[in-house]
């Protein structure tokens, strides 16, 4: 049995889960009490509190929660990814977005801008860099950036450090994996590093999608924004859309995660090309 003094009283659950939703967007029902609570934990055991029930009461104090909900966020913030998640996407970009984009009439340049929002430990992203410096090896003409932001900073740095368990790089195809990846020089390390020219072409910085404005260029040519909408309510999905299709060129792309193809309902002037695909 656990000691009611290391548990959420139904007050602290309220408060903590109002919170977050304020400060993140997602919201937690009652039914996420124990996932809460559990991932709570590595937070309780680093500032060395008696439980979960002691670390929400401080956490309340002003001068604690200013130096705290960073590290908050980071335990709460769900960041499952994978590279290839989701494979339809990148065969869309190849063979439909970029020979669509790069013939846009608005086009002043041939330098296209990817944003990973969201981007989680950075396997997006890099995804992604293969695929476009893939088209650029084979003959298409046109130069590229990635932006990835994530509103937790601790996977933003294994983003920008860029090394992973080999066993992660499965989906990755074996060329991409021989071209795109070196192994550690550790042996015993079964470990693998993006190569210095994606990671040049790829930034990371921190970025709360419930923030009022967004610090990114406003001629986007692709934004991905996968699997965090379905976290959210009606009100701030349409709010979020809104503001990520600020950023999107005229012609521009947003690709969202397969549970969350109802957003074109969020924002008329999107037309859907696809199931998760949608045009601005």
């Amino acid at each position: 049995m656990v000691h009611a003094k290391r548990q959420l009283s139904d007050r602290q659950f309220r408060s903590l889960a109002e919170l977050i939703e304020d400060q993140v967007g997602i919201k937690m029902p009652n039914a996420k009490r124990l996932m809460l609570e559990g991932r709570l934990h590595k937070r309780v055991r680093a500032l060395n509190y008696s439980g979960v029930s002691e670390y929400v009461d401080n956490l309340f104090d002003k001068s604690v929660l200013e130096d705290e909900l960073t590290h908050l966020i980071d335990v709460v913030t769900t960041n499952k990814t994978d590279f290839f998640r989701e494979p339809q996407h990148f065969d869309f970009l190849k063979s439909v977005a970029v020979p669509d984009l790069l013939k846009l009439p608005n086009r002043k340049s041939n330098d296209l801008k990817v944003w990973s929002a969201a981007c989680s430990t950075g396997m997006e992203a890099y995804t992604t860099a293969m695929v476009l410096d893939d088209m650029v090896r084979a003959g298409s003409r046109f130069q590229f950036r990635i932006l990835g932001t994530d509103i937790s900073t601790a996977v933003l740095r294994v983003a920008t450090a860029a090394i992973y368990n080999r066993e992660v790089t499965a989906p990755v195809p074996p060329l991409f994996v021989e071209r795109y990846f070196l192994s550690s020089r550790d042996r015993s390390r079964d470990e693998v590093r993006v190569v210095p020219e994606l990671r040049r072409l790829t930034n990371f910085t921190r970025m709360n999608l419930m923030d009022t404005s967004y610090p990114v260029d406003r001629d986007v040519d692709v934004i991905f924004c996968r699997n965090v909408l379905i976290y959210f309510d009606r009100a701030t999905q349409r709010k979020v859309v809104e503001q990520l299709c600020s950023h999107l060129r005229p012609g521009g792309y947003l690709l969202v995660g397969h549970s969350e193809s109802m957003i074109h309902s969020a924002l008329p002037k999107l037309r859907q090309v696809q199931p998760t695909v949608f045009k601005l």
